[in-house]
């Protein structure tokens, strides 16, 4: 029914986000959401769309969470509380407004918990805030739906269990809470720019839902350099998003793309807010991935790309959160600003750490193509194909293969 799939689209997350922070029960949210579509499938089909579709869903969903309280023999006090807030939330259910921004900013830092694994907190902002099937997550993950389906119900019993506020944390506690917000929701953002595996190799709805959460952010948090930082990041990357793929759906790599069709307006947009965050002289890593991000989006082609100062600044991101990944990228960009002999000089060290990593064998074998050294590029790039889960990414390294002199 194509009406209650615009309708969950519009309304889900939205309508989780209110239940869980009035009821304070992340689980639950999720529970009396999807019951009220299933109601919702009974009735829209039978009588017709509603003319609020999502007033209809918030009133269906608070009478479910009042009949659960009735069940419960919860106090009179509560279910008069309930029913008000039932009154309220259906009156604005098509007015988007700053309580609905607090609800689902509440959401998502009950969903990045410190009382939650790093890999729960992801998997639960997919499943709650983001809306995947729990099949889609499991997929990103490469685990089972099953074994994904345990790991969301411990992270809601945590939770549940730990007593978790559904709301934006106080002032003083936003600190010690951000870092672990910012990481999802880059994550989330990642997911969508390139999916991890699956038959779709972008999610553009997963990621402007990060988008969005990034301005959700930097609203909540104007002053938080850090905040600036990831926002100017996600712009940045979304304004690269319309040439990414051509007409058949196949990768083009950043060198290929029509830098035409580049978002110019967004890439501004993004690059004031580096500067602004440059300017609070509290550097961090979104900030300088940003800054690496800007570069790329103000040179003209990839070949006048400033790769020495993107060396530097990924030498400076190694010092501020040393990675395998971080020093992979380095010698991506020591390849064009010094040589590929010196670049291969820099991801040897690396196979150990990084044999699982599909983008360490497709760096290396384009740094060996680079040098001449076609069979053994090869060999790198058959690697990658057997880690690749992307169709996309699959795609375009077979052309690679079939192509045994390209270099790009």
């Amino acid at each position: 029914m194509a009406e209650l799939e615009r309708a969950y689209r519009a309304e889900a997350t939205r309508l989780r986000a209110t239940l869980a922070r009035r009821l304070g029960d992340v689980g639950l949210a999720e529970e009396l959401v999807q019951d009220a579509f299933v109601e919702a499938l009974e009735h829209w089909g039978r009588d017709g769309l509603p003319p609020n579709p999502g007033g209809w869903l918030t009133t269906t969903a608070w009478r479910k969470a009042i009949d659960r309280q009735r069940r419960a023999r919860a106090g009179q006090e509560k279910l008069t509380l309930l029913a008000v807030t039932q009154e309220r939330s259906a009156s604005r259910a098509d007015q988007p407004d700053a309580a609905s921004d607090d609800d689902l900013l509440s959401l998502v830092f009950a969903c990045c918990h410190p009382a939650l694994p790093a890999d729960s907190q992801v998997a639960l902002t997919l499943r709650t805030v983001c809306g995947l099937t729990t099949a889609e997550i499991a997929a990103a993950f490469l685990v089972s739906e099953q074994a994904m389906g345990q790991r969301l119900s411990r992270a809601r019993r945590s939770l549940r269990d730990a007593g978790v506020p559904v709301r934006v944390p106080e002032p003083e506690q936003l600190g010690e809470r951000l870092a672990a917000v910012l990481a999802v929701v880059y994550l989330v953002f990642n997911e969508g720019y390139l999916a991890s595996a699956g038959r779709t190799p972008a999610r553009r709805d997963l990621a402007a839902q990060a988008v969005s959460l990034g301005r959700l952010l930097h609203r909540l948090m104007p002053r938080e350099p850090e905040v600036l930082g990831l926002l100017a990041l996600l712009l940045l990357h979304e304004s690269r998003s319309a040439a990414r793929f051509d007409g058949w759906g196949r990768l083009i790599r950043l060198a290929d793309q029509d830098r035409d069709r580049w978002d110019a307006g967004l890439a501004a947009e993004a690059t004031g807010v580096l500067d602004r965050a440059v300017a609070m002289r509290r550097p961090g890593p979104y900030q300088v991935q940003a800054a690496i991000a800007a570069l790329h989006a103000a040179a003209p082609d990839y070949e006048h790309t400033d790769w020495r100062q993107i060396r530097l600044l990924y030498g400076r991101l190694q010092i501020m959160t040393p990675s395998p990944v971080v020093l992979l990228n380095l010698a991506v960009a020591t390849r064009f600003a010094v040589g590929p002999e010196a670049a291969l000089a820099e991801l040897e060290p690396l196979a150990t750490e990084l044999d699982d990593y599909r983008l360490f064998h497709a760096t290396r074998a384009q740094v060996l193509a680079a040098l001449g050294r076609t069979s053994d590029a090869r060999a790198a790039n058959e690697r990658a194909l057997a880690l690749a889960a992307n169709p996309a990414e699959r795609e375009l390294i077979a052309r690679r293969l079939s192509n045994p002199g390209s270099v790009g």
